[in-house]
């Protein structure tokens, strides 16, 4: 009879790939201006919960100020993929 051979192998384990975590948001401030794939939205004023903002869809120059909570308003940019494009530093007025 001929011998059997037995061979041991280590379990082959295949490598995790690794999400790519997408770089966080950066703060939201007034006079921002950020850019979506069919519209434009630019921020006017930050409250301690609320921030008021224009959302400007197409070639439309003017859009109805609109108000929402700070969270509701970041889920919307990521959910849509916005960059930000502008961002204008607003000076308080001295005395």
């Amino acid at each position: 009879m001929a011998s059997l051979k037995t061979t041991t192998t280590a379990p082959t384990t295949t490598p995790k790939k690794k999400s790519r975590a997408r770089a966080p948001l950066p703060a939201i401030q007034t006079g921002q201006v950020w850019q979506m794939q069919d519209a434009n939205l630019r921020i006017d004023l930050i409250g301690k919960t609320l921030v008021h903002y224009k959302l400007f869809r197409g070639g439309v120059q003017r859009a109805p100020v609109s108000l929402t909570g700070k969270a509701a308003l970041e889920k919307f940019l990521v959910a849509n993929s916005a960059v930000l494009i502008e961002e204008q530093k607003v000076q308080k007025a001295q005395k």
